[in-house]
């Protein structure tokens, strides 16, 4: 466990699996907040259709790199985090790694998510070795010292006919000076299971913002909480 060192709260928003409705509806609204957020990417899936939509495709990839974002890790094959042995998990980390490497060098991948699951212990050590902080679930936040390898977050589709929960978890967030990491997968107006409305998104990144956290994608959040010293700009 990690102390949160930060004397601010912060917010992240990520995405996974990268749908492209992720970066052409809700990019859309996070740059015109002026705020970044985090793509979770499994090049594995690019350009396929999945449960979540049609997923993102390399020139989505540099638009978010241009604007800015975070590009991190879902591993390459969308392994799930519990029913994948821990050397094949790690592998498939690496080699999702590689391929954006390959595609876009002098990148990196600082941060990931766990795919469709919480992961079991082997997983979350093979992750450790190759990431600086490891995203997971728990629709919570982290307060006082959080777990690199398994940062708490907070699902909005599983609130999205609640905003006034999402508001709530915003501002006891910002009472405890912590860090809220919000997660969902595509913004469109008919959303599958796993996603939300782009009014809904919308509503809730405006009140992060009106909140006064300090809205930062995963990587720059967690060296703002753990180095609060050191300056990380949006």
């Amino acid at each position: 466990m990690v102390p949160i060192t930060c004397d601010v709260p912060v917010i992240s928003f990520t995405f996974d699996d990268f749908p492209r409705s992720a970066l052409g509806q809700g990019g859309e609204i996070l740059t015109g907040h002026g705020v970044r957020g985090t793509y979770y990417t499994s090049f594995g899936l690019l350009g396929k259709v999945t449960p979540v939509g049609l997923c993102f495709n390399e020139e989505d990839v540099a638009n978010v790199i241009r604007n800015g974002h975070e590009i991190g890790c879902h591993t390459y094959s969308h392994s799930h985090a519990w029913n994948t042995l821990p050397k094949i998990f790690q592998g498939d980390l690496a080699r999702n790694r590689d391929a954006f490497m390959a595609r876009f060098p002098g990148e990196s991948m600082t941060s990931m998510s766990y795919p469709i699951s919480f992961p079991r212990p082997g997983n979350k050590r093979a992750a450790a070795q190759l990431y600086a902080c490891c995203r997971g679930g728990g629709q919570t936040f982290n307060v006082g010292t959080v777990d690199a390898n398994n940062v708490q977050a907070f699902f909005l589709e599983k609130s999205r006919d609640n905003p006034a929960r999402v508001k709530q978890i915003i501002e006891q967030n910002c009472r405890a000076k912590g860090w809220l990491v919000f997660a969902t997968h595509d913004i469109a107006p008919n959303p599958t299971p796993f996603g939300c409305t782009a009014e809904f998104f919308e509503d809730v990144v405006s009140h992060a913002v009106r909140s006064g956290a300090r809205i930062l994608p995963v990587a720059k959040a967690w060296e703002a909480i753990t180095s609060p010293s050191k300056p990380s700009s949006s």
